[in-house]
């Protein structure tokens, strides 16, 4: 089956014949805890569910934040196919650059074992949303200087605190959720 994979370390993009059996996944990321994203259209992106207490490198495919190396795939219905998308198109995607924000929340989170991924429920208008950790990320980098201080400084006093980064995460969603009204 062909794939292609990003090594954020090298910057490269190689396009790579794979065989997908059962241990495939985890042999290929020397891990047995896989995130499966599917942020390409007909596209699946898999990645090291580790990356993150490892520190590995983080990246954006488009908008979605990746940590470590990725293998891409075709997707259809809930099959594993060949991959679609060039090279050249999965380059144009790419952005290796993260900012202060993304930076400071990534280093704190590392020390954690929070899985970005992983949804959890907040509420906007009576109806249950599914977000996630990298959604709050996302949603709070786009906020003014001063909201984004605010996030970082109270993630630290959660750290410093022990308390749970799960339920913090879920908190500044639903204050993100009642902010878009």
């Amino acid at each position: 089956m062909q794939a292609l994979t990003i090594n954020p370390l090298t910057q490269e993009i190689q396009e790579v014949d794979i065989e997908m059996k059962a241990n495939t996944l985890y042999s290929f990321f020397n891990s047995i805890l896989i995130d499966e994203l599917e942020s390409i259209n007909e596209h699946v992106i898999y990645s090291d569910a580790n990356a993150l207490s490892e520190k590995k490198p983080a990246y954006f495919i488009g908008e979605q934040l990746v940590l470590g190396d990725a293998l891409i795939l075709g997707r259809f219905d809930f099959d594993d196919v060949d991959v679609k998308i060039t090279k050249e198109e999965l380059a144009s995607l790419l952005n290796y650059e993260l900012n202060a924000f993304y930076t400071a929340v990534l280093e704190l989170l590392a020390a954690t074992d929070i899985n970005l991924y992983r949804t959890f429920m907040v509420q906007k208008n009576g109806e249950q949303i599914a977000l996630n950790t990298e959604w709050v990320l996302y949603t709070f980098n786009i906020a003014d200087e001063r909201t984004k201080e605010y996030f970082v400084d109270e993630l630290k006093k959660v750290l410093d605190a022990g308390e749970s980064v799960e339920v913090y995460m879920q908190k500044m969603a639903q204050l993100a959720m009642n902010a878009a009204g």
